[in-house]
């Protein structure tokens, strides 16, 4: 593929740039396209309801991470913290490009946003690891339970969940800027998706195409496995417990991480199999992948987080302040 590469900068388009590494010259775009959707008509309705999504994301996660102080909630913190991260690597970016029309992203910029995007889905899907581990050893081994899920411990863990996703989504994007751009600039998705990119290039990516599935094992294959693998054993230990109304009660602190845990992967997954054995449209491949990245933040403070006794103490409270207030409001029309 080395026939695709300029000679000289002096005959290379006016944008691309070059760089020389051991003699070897990489062309890289000034600029990418976004395409976006195809033929949609009235598209913009869908980024206006984005806009709604990423607000009432913001605001949820906003309030836990201000309501959640307590160690026995660091995980739960953790996820609020990279919804709230994740959410705001993507979706005011895809609303100033497409609904703005601010298609054209510079190349450093480009690799920097894909960069961001995937490193807060590794870490969400990681962190629902932990959620699983912490589950597991809160039903199948309770006695135990605050020996081992430490502030340390659950620390240590967060903190390999951020370290190892960094060092993933390095590397990912990181071999990306071995390729030279010779052809089209146009990436076919909503963000600078990792696939979409890369396939554009005019030298051997097979090293890209090997990480990507090294990353795809990493992100959405070993997570769901392991949680499977955790519930499973959760299975085991309930069914031993001789009382039915003792394993509802368990099971119902369990609830609303496999709910979670089914709208995170499930669509993912459910596109990575068509896209291998079938054709999936465009259109319907960029709404499920924006709604995959979009919906689990905002439904994450409403389905896990606010569970948590924090958080329930603090609506209670604003209940009761409403009720007292309304009672006084009451008891002053009363006297007039």
């Amino acid at each position: 593929n080395s026939g695709f590469l300029p000679q000289s900068k002096e005959k290379m388009a006016p944008d691309k740039k070059a760089a020389t590494i051991s003699n070897v010259t990489f062309v890289r775009p000034a600029k990418f396209y976004l395409s976006g959707f195809s033929n949609i008509p009235h598209v913009t309705y869908f980024y206006i309801f984005l806009c709604f999504v990423y607000i009432m994301t913001v605001v949820g996660n906003v309030l836990l991470l201000s309501t959640l102080h307590t160690p026995k909630y660091m995980i739960v913190f953790n996820l609020a913290l990279t919804d709230l991260c994740g959410s705001t690597a993507l979706i005011p970016k895809v609303l100033d490009t497409f609904l703005f029309d601010n298609r054209y992203i510079v190349y450093e910029a480009c690799l920097s946003y894909m960069f961001f995007v995937l490193f807060f889905v590794s870490v969400q899907s990681w962190t629902l690891v932990t959620m699983a581990y912490d589950r597991f050893i809160a039903i199948c081994f309770p006695l135990r339970y605050h020996s081992i899920v430490t502030k340390p411990a659950i620390a240590a863990m967060l903190l390999l969940v951020w370290v190892v996703s960094l060092s993933i989504m390095s590397c990912l994007v990181g071999l990306l800027d071995r390729l030279s751009f010779c052809g089209s600039l146009v990436i076919q998705s909503f963000y600078c998706d990792h696939g979409p990119t890369y396939q554009l290039a005019c030298n051997d990516t097979s090293l890209n195409y090997t990480m990507a599935l090294v990353c795809i094992a990493a992100v959405m294959c070993f997570p769901p496995i392991l949680i499977v693998l955790t519930y499973v054993c959760i299975a085991i230990a309930l069914s031993r417990i001789a009382s039915g109304t003792e394993r509802v009660k368990a099971l119902k602190t369990c609830t609303s991480h496999l709910i979670l845990v089914a709208i995170f992967y499930l669509p993912l997954l459910g596109t990575y199999i068509a896209v291998l054995s079938s054709y999936i449209h465009p259109n319907a491949r960029i709404i499920n992948s924006i709604l995959t990245h979009t919906i689990p933040a905002l439904l994450n403070p409403i389905l896990y987080s606010l569970k948590t006794e924090e958080m329930l103490n603090s609506i209670r409270k604003l209940c009761k302040s409403n009720r007292l207030s309304n009672m006084t409001l009451s008891n002053k029309m009363t006297c007039l």
